[in-house]
């Protein structure tokens, strides 16, 4: 079994879990659709370092390919045609070529980290070379021949991911792995921007002379803009505001502050089941810088593949 770790802002009392929830040692916790009735039992299960099986649910395929507005992808209702078709594809799908970095993820047992590695060499339907994961110390995780690993790779418009196992640990003339080759790869093909719900806490600056940075949480979030949710109106729609955040990359945090144009608000008779009597701020990101972008489409991509339940 596959094990990733759960975050903590996974959870929401009085919901229902969308999996089932495992500690590090494979034991059930809490079966999926068992609802979480108190803060207390949160709790526990946050002690109990939770994790949950790695998941390739299928999404719903989405509409055609036409581009979407950015008030459309920060306000379509949830439940609407998801921006991503999950299916398998053939290993040549994913187009590698040497030199191209894959993310790795041991067993939770062996590391709680995600490591990055470059591909050296395939031989088909034999194996896979890559180099030997450090961390960030430069220690190696301490992985044995058949250990069970999950593969990630991203492409243009595509996110892949598969399972594989270590059938050769070499140390000679360098430091390299033997995986075993992928009978099956899964993947999402991206269709427009696609959206992944969060709960990330941003301040807002609204470039007001004297004032100070308003708090708001980003409730979905895609490349190209966010949904942000607020107490009050921060400004009205067309306004540009200045919105600081942080995002968890490969188990590395990220600090990015983006220029961001409101190009919608409104309030919960927009948004379907909503009952939070927040103000909502569709935003749509402006010169962006190309960094930012690159780590936003990482960390997207990331939580489709590790979190499907996820996509908005």
């Amino acid at each position: 079994m596959n094990l990733v770790s759960i975050s903590p802002d996974a959870f929401e009392i009085g919901s229902p879990l969308p999996w089932d929830v495992f500690d590090p040692q494979n034991n059930l916790l809490a079966a999926q659709g068992e609802v979480i009735q108190s803060k207390e039992k949160l709790l526990r299960l946050l002690d109990s370092q939770p994790c949950r099986e790695l998941s390739w649910e299928a999404n719903k395929p989405g509409p055609a390919d036409e581009e979407l507005t950015a008030e459309q992808i920060t306000t379509a209702k949830p439940g609407a045609a998801t921006d991503a078709q999950q299916t398998t594809f053939p290993f040549e799908a994913m187009k590698l070529k040497i030199g191209d970095r894959l993310q790795i993820q041991p067993p939770l047992l062996v590391s709680p980290e995600r490591f990055m590695v470059k591909l050296i060499g395939f031989m088909n339907k034999v194996s896979l070379m890559v180099t030997t994961p450090v961390d960030s110390r430069g220690l190696r995780p301490r992985l044995v021949e058949g250990e069970e690993l999950v593969v990630r790779a991203f492409s243009s418009q595509n996110a892949f991911g598969f399972p594989c196992t270590v059938k050769k640990i070499n140390r000679l003339p360098f430091d390299y792995l033997h995986l075993s080759f992928p009978e099956e790869v899964q993947g999402m093909v991206i269709r427009k921007a696609p959206r992944v719900k969060t709960r990330i806490i941003a301040a807002v600056n609204t470039g007001k002379s004297g004032e100070e940075s308003s708090s708001a949480i980003i409730a979905n979030l895609s490349a190209n803009g966010a949904l942000l949710d607020a107490r009050r109106n921060l400004a009205d729609k067309g306004a540009t505001v200045r919105v600081s955040f942080r995002v968890n990359l490969h188990n590395m945090d990220a600090y990015l502050t983006v220029n961001a144009a409101i190009r919608a608000v409104f309030g919960d008779d927009v948004l379907e089941n909503e009952k939070s009597g927040l103000i909502h701020h569709g935003l749509e990101f402006v010169d962006l810088a190309p960094n930012d972008s690159v780590i936003l489409q990482s960390m997207i991509y990331q939580q489709m593949i590790e979190q499907p339940h996820t996509v908005a």
